[in-house]
């Protein structure tokens, strides 16, 4: 008999109450999926979800009477949020496909947990464990997969993947991030054979998933392996092989410097082509902010600045963000970028000493020659190094409405 380790959720007084208020000690609620499939790998992280016998209604009105918050964020689909100690607690009543459409299901409720599991992707995210004594349940041989670093579809994958389009770049992310060597031959045949069906998806949930698979800790292989067997084509045409190398580079750097950015990662695979960037940006349903930052990657430089002058220059102009994405998407290696990262990391850009005020005091009416002005001053203020000399910098002012 396999067994959970103990697991740091399982101290907490609102878990606690939580198990107590849905009768953990009669069985009728269970950890499930990758609290169970990461505890029993020794990895942290995973989301703590749990599955239970008691249909939604009865889960709120049980949680409420034990005096632990109930929301019912997915209630229609059987699920309820649990807030214990702070932290949110997904709880799903066991459920049955009744139909799909290789997007959403028609759900309806049972006690076999057998069943449950039955609808899951993978065999080693159909796991579930009793929180109390953490005897793990395994029906469909999860655990030897676990073991063997296998992604396997439960059952047929063909039928999986119609189900819910979104496993095609499940299968490889979870390979990406638990498999060993080649992933599962006939998994691996359906993803690709059935690669177009991505196209019925929300182009919110590509982005998600996408990004969830770029920042794997070494998804190298697993991309090479998309871009090759098509799968990007339809959705993202413009992943192609040949920025693999610089995919594979810039992965390389991130893991030496322990610096793992998906955004960056999705640049690399792209070409640098700023409208590109942002049209790819606005079909992915990027938040602007993500958006404008993709779209400043497009810049590389062909030589990294080496002159600590020039490096405190652009953290300036550019801000960290965007001089440590070029610099790293730009950079052969990582002891050729670390230099750099460090400045970014550890100075703090100076506040210009003078303003607006301080040029129309010198004579510069109101409007725009006082912000070309105070322009000419602060570039000549960074390329003299920053000096905080208030006078210094009055003076340069003066030279510059008298020039």
């Amino acid at each position: 008999m396999t067994c959970l380790p103990p697991q740091p959720w399982q101290d907490s007084p609102g878990v606690q109450r939580i198990l107590a208020a849905l009768e953990a000690d009669h069985g009728q609620i269970r950890v499930v999926g990758g609290a169970v499939r990461d505890g029993l790998l020794g990895r942290a992280g995973a989301d703590v979800d749990f599955a239970t016998t008691f249909p939604p209604e009865a889960v709120m009105t049980r949680l409420q009477a034990a005096g632990v918050k109930a929301i019912p964020t997915g209630i229609e689909h059987g699920t309820v949020t649990a807030v214990a100690d702070h932290h949110p607690y997904e709880i799903t009543t066991l459920r049955r496909d009744v139909a799909t459409d290789g997007r959403r299901a028609t759900i309806a409720y049972t006690d076999d947990w057998r069943e449950d599991a039955a609808r899951r992707d993978f065999t080693i995210n159909a796991l579930s464990a009793d929180p109390l004594t953490g005897t793990v349940y395994d029906y469909f041989d999860g655990l030897a997969d676990l073991a063997a670093h296998r992604v396997r579809f439960i059952g047929d994958p063909y039928t999986r993947i119609a189900e819910d389009h979104l496993r095609i770049l499940r299968f490889f992310r979870f390979h990406a991030r638990f498999g060993h060597d080649s992933p599962d031959p006939d998994g691996l045949a359906a993803c690709v054979a059935r690669a177009r069906d991505l196209m019925a998806l929300s182009r919110e949930r590509i982005r998600d998933e996408l990004l969830k698979l770029l920042a794997a800790e070494d998804p190298v292989a697993t991309v090479r392996l998309m871009t090759t067997g098509g799968i990007f084509t339809p959705v993202l045409p413009e992943i192609t092989v040949d920025h693999l190398d610089a995919f594979a580079r810039l992965v390389g750097i991130e893991r030496t410097l322990g610096d793992v950015c998906d955004l960056r990662r999705l640049a690399a695979l792209l070409p640098a082509d700023a409208d590109l960037l942002d049209d790819i940006a606005r079909r992915l349903r990027l938040s602007n902010a993500e958006r404008k930052r993709l779209v400043a990657m497009a810049e590389r430089w062909p030589q990294l600045p080496a002159d600590l002058a020039d490096i405190r220059a652009r953290l300036y102009r550019l801000g960290g963000e965007t001089v440590l994405d070029r610099a790293l998407l730009s950079a052969p290696d990582a002891e050729t970028v670390a230099p750099l990262r460090a400045e970014a990391r550890d100075w703090t850009p100076p506040r210009l000493p003078i303003g607006g005020r301080d040029i129309m005091a010198l004579g510069v009416p109101h409007g725009p020659a006082v912000a070309a002005t105070l322009r000419a001053v602060e570039d000549r203020w960074i390329a003299a190094g920053f000096p905080a000399d208030r006078d210094a910098l009055l003076a340069l002012a003066r030279d510059s409405v008298a020039g």
